[in-house]
């Protein structure tokens, strides 16, 4: 019934009981789960634990805090794996400017990069975007034609302003377990703006722990207290939310 678009189920915290959470997520009704790379090991793990799983699918990429090992050698590799029946993104990737963080011309210039790549691979792109979103929509704008397989804004929780930018260039927007947390109000008016048929979900496990399970490791089995909260603010039911979000999944990832 459900479908989680953005997972970390390579990331450490998951190392003794990948397994289990995995099988009580399925157990949970969340048919499909794609778990994201990061930077080129997390993408070569993930496709290694997407193969021992029908419902698990992957996405691949370097995110912006990992840039500095991208290079010819890691974006041929990165095309090796896109070509993997698994793998059905091109992501997380980028552009992120907090402090510590690469520089914003280095951050752009793989970010064009791998969103070339994905054009390329004919694969949608999963876009991390963090205090950077005029820098992004102006690249994306720029380079329309490089997104024509489509993409998402995982986890965003921007403004209605920017989300209105974001439809019209044809991405999805990933709704996660910010959402659901009582202090945020703007981002649940923003996603009571967005329309449904554009909306995904995802836990972005084992992260951002939607409420009531605050303090605890997320796992995409939470991603029906992610659905649960987009049928209240919608005023939907949360039936209704399952079958047009993974129709929505279904058709952008093609799974």
């Amino acid at each position: 019934m459900f479908i989680d678009t953005h997972a970390h189920l390579t990331d450490r915290q998951f190392s003794d009981d990948v397994d289990i959470v995995i099988e009580n997520a399925f157990q949970s009704g969340i048919r499909k789960i794609i778990t994201s790379g990061y930077d080129l090991k997390s993408s070569q793990d993930a496709i290694l634990l997407a193969q021992q799983y029908e419902g698990l699918f992957v996405s691949v990429g370097v995110y912006p805090e990992n840039i500095y090992e991208y290079n010819e050698e890691v974006e041929n590799e990165i095309i090796k794996l896109a070509q993997n029946s698994k793998v059905v993104a091109i992501g997380e990737i980028g552009l992120q400017y907090t402090a510590n963080m690469p520089s914003k011309e280095k951050q752009k210039e793989v970010f064009l990069k791998q969103l070339k790549l994905a054009y390329e691979l004919k694969k949608p792109v999963v876009i991390h975007c963090r205090d950077a979103y005029m820098d992004m929509l102006n690249l994306l704008k720029d380079n329309k034609n490089l997104i024509s397989n489509g993409g998402t804004f995982h986890c965003f929780s921007g403004s209605i302003e920017i989300a209105k930018e974001i439809l019209e260039l044809g991405f999805h927007v990933s709704v996660g377990g910010v959402s659901t947390f009582k202090n945020a109000v703007s981002v649940k008016e923003m996603v009571k703006f967005l329309p449904i048929d554009r909306i995904v979900l995802e836990t972005d496990c084992p992260y951002l722990t939607p409420t009531p399970f605050r303090g605890k490791r997320n796992e995409p089995k939470y991603i029906l207290s992610i659905a649960e909260n987009l049928a209240q603010i919608k005023n939907i039911n949360i039936e209704d939310v399952g079958k047009k979000t993974s129709e929505n999944a279904r058709r952008l990832f093609n799974l």
